[in-house]
């Protein structure tokens, strides 16, 4: 395996937002996948006020090595000023699927 495999998981305004950012990250091959859950409900605190929205979440299976670049794909379709997103690592699981993800991302 080239790099550690991770999740992003990372919010955004819509299902268009979010399908539009999927769709390039997967396309440049940053990500092998993504999962899109519209219709979550996210409070948090935000310019002196707790907030109230709703959002879609977007679960993206990469490579550590892709993490930075991706980040940066993300940001550049985002709407929002400080858009959450976050990896976890991916500690253990089907090691088909493990290689499938290192097989579908660039190699950085």
């Amino acid at each position: 395996m080239k790099s550690p495999p991770m999740m992003v998981y990372a919010t955004v305004g819509s299902a268009g937002e979010a399908k539009a950012i999927a769709r390039n990250v997967v396309t440049a091959r940053l990500a092998a996948c993504a999962n899109i859950l519209p219709g979550v409900t996210s409070i948090y605190n935000w310019q002196g006020g707790v907030q109230e929205d709703q959002e879609t979440v977007i679960i993206l299976k990469t490579t550590l090595s892709n993490v930075p670049k991706l980040t940066d794909m993300i940001k550049e379709g985002h709407s929002y000023e400080c858009p959450c997103i976050v990896t976890i690592p991916i500690q253990n699981g089907n090691i088909d699927f493990l290689n499938w993800i290192d097989s579908e991302t660039l190699s950085l």
